[in-house]
């Protein structure tokens, strides 16, 4: 059986969201102290804060945030007394215990495609926050570059590869997808990929105007409809952050994704 620190990494390298419980408080006589912890998963629990109604009341609630996608931790009291209510049986030990539900959601994840001036650049901003980073280029020595973003909060996942659009088929539902490469006709062959990868969190292109029209045409000739290809953003970036820098696109740019990770709805492209 996995401790709950161990279930914790266990589930977040699955990309399984779950809650962590912890015993913040006990007047009284209660069947664990404070401190005590567990991990609650959809389906698995890993450790206790005391079994019976105490412990399926929280597994309850916790799976109802989990449903709900909450992002906030809440904290839940219940006395463990034969005249409290209780769903689950009751429990005699004459306490009271507060516990604090802590969301653990999956990470977002963004795909950059393009690791040249301004992708260096934004995997650098983006590398110092929580996400699951996939770089990918087509040339090996620009990757030989992402030393410069250790220590990273995000966990780096490098790819070399002609065919981006191999990486971009892996990549998890709900992953934002930034087309940057150095070849035009490269970025057209993600552009059509990512259209095809259901629910996307969102497809960034960088460019021009007159790229994006050119762009528009080209994806509706091969077979797209216009409101398909209007699930492409292009350009990208925050329109009042100007300058054409490799360093304030990449502020720009990482801005506006930031600004969506933090939405509090947030719609995928399409379903798949």
């Amino acid at each position: 059986m996995l401790s709950w620190i161990e279930a914790v990494t266990v589930l977040r390298n699955e990309r399984r969201p779950a809650v962590l419980a912890t015993i913040t408080a006990v007047r009284g006589h209660a069947p664990r102290e404070a401190g005590a912890k567990m991990v609650i998963a959809s389906q698995e629990v890993f450790g206790t804060i005391g079994g019976g109604n105490l412990e399926m009341a929280t597994m309850e609630r916790a799976r109802e945030m989990i449903d709900q996608a909450a992002s906030e931790p809440e904290s839940i009291s219940m006395k463990l007394s034969d005249k409290a209510p209780a769903k689950y049986g009751r429990q005699c030990c004459g306490g009271e215990i507060t516990v604090l539900l802590e969301p653990l959601p999956v990470s977002a994840t963004v795909a950059i495609f393009g690791v040249g001036n301004v992708g260096m650049e934004l995997a650098r901003i983006l590398s110092r926050h929580d996400l699951d980073l996939y770089l990918t280029d087509s040339r090996p020595e620009f990757l030989e570059e992402l030393s410069a973003l250790e220590p990273s909060v995000a966990r780096v996942h490098p790819n070399v590869a002609v065919l981006g659009e191999q990486v971009l088929s892996c990549l998890p539902a709900g992953a934002h997808v930034l087309i940057m490469t150095h070849d035009h006709a490269e970025d057209f062959h993600l552009c059509d990929a990512a259209l095809r990868h259901p629910g996307l969190g969102s497809i960034g292109l960088i460019g021009s105007s007159a790229k994006w029209i050119r762009f528009q045409k080209n994806l509706e000739a091969s077979g797209f409809s216009a409101e398909e290809v209007s699930a492409i953003q292009c350009p990208i970036g925050l329109p009042e952050v100007r300058g054409k820098q490799p360093a304030v696109i990449a502020v720009s740019v990482a801005a506006e994704l930031l600004g969506r990770l933090t939405a509090k709805v947030k719609q995928p492209v399409r379903s798949a």
